[in-house]
Order: C-alpha cells, then sequence, then structure tokens
C-alpha cells in the first residue's frame, strides 16, 4: 500500500546562522534515509519543497478561481517536504515515518493514497 509522509516543520526553524547548520544537518539526514529507502524499493518518490515565500495558491471559488501569494493557511508550521512509500500497511509506514529527520517540533504526517480501480 502506497502512503505519503508529509513533513511540516516549525516556521523559522531554520533562521539566522545557527539555522543554517541544523539545515545542513537535517538535509545529510534525508539524502541518507531516502537512499536507504529507494535501495529498499520502498520509496516511490519525494522531495524537499521550496519556501513557503515561493508558494502560489489556487482558491476555487463560486465566480471562478483566485490566485494569493504564499500559503493558503496561516501556520505555525509549513510543508517541507514528503516521501512516499510503498509498504505493506499503517504499521511499516508509521516504522518509516518515525525515521524521518527534523527538528523539534517537526510534526510528521502519515497519509495513505486512493487506490482507484484501473
Amino acid at each position: 500500500m502506497q502512503y505519503m509522509i508529509l513533513i511540516y516543520e516549525p516556521a523559522g526553524a531554520y533562521a539566522g546562522p545557527e539555522g543554517r547548520t541544523v539545515l545542513e544537518e537535517v538535509v545529510a539526514k534525508h539524502r541518507a534515509l531516502a537512499a536507504e529507502l529507494t535501495a529498499q524499493g520502498v520509496q516511490k518518490g519525494g522531495a524537499g519543497l521550496q519556501g513557503v515565500e515561493t508558494a502560489t495558491t489556487l482558491v476555487k471559488g463560486r465566480d471562478g478561481d483566485t490566485l494569493h501569494d504564499g500559503p493558503f493557511a496561516e501556520t505555525r508550521e509549513h510543508l517541507g517536504g514528503y516521501y512516499l512509500i510503498d509498504v505493506p500497511d499503517l504499521d511499516a509506514a508509521l516504522a518509516m515515518a518515525r525515521r524521518v529527520p527534523g527538528v523539534a517540533g517537526t510534526k510528521i504526517e502519515v497519509r495513505p493514497l486512493i487506490v482507484h480501480d484501473q
């Protein structure tokens, strides 16, 4: 079964000179984990996302679409990246999610993909 592991990082987690060092450490850990999951045939996709300042949100309305700069919701966390994995069950997906690196306050959401009949 395929699952998305969504990584929500605290806003400002990588700010300042210390933040840059922490970011480099976290990215190195992500690369190592991704390489391992790919070698095992578990990872089917994944990527980090550029900062929320690069986001554009399309809002569907009755009178058409509206574009907004930035993320739609003002939050204290930002979607920083994701892994797409294929594992037997939720327990296996949660075991993978526990290995995802992050700073204190990082939240990891595990969600199964909808399977459509072909």
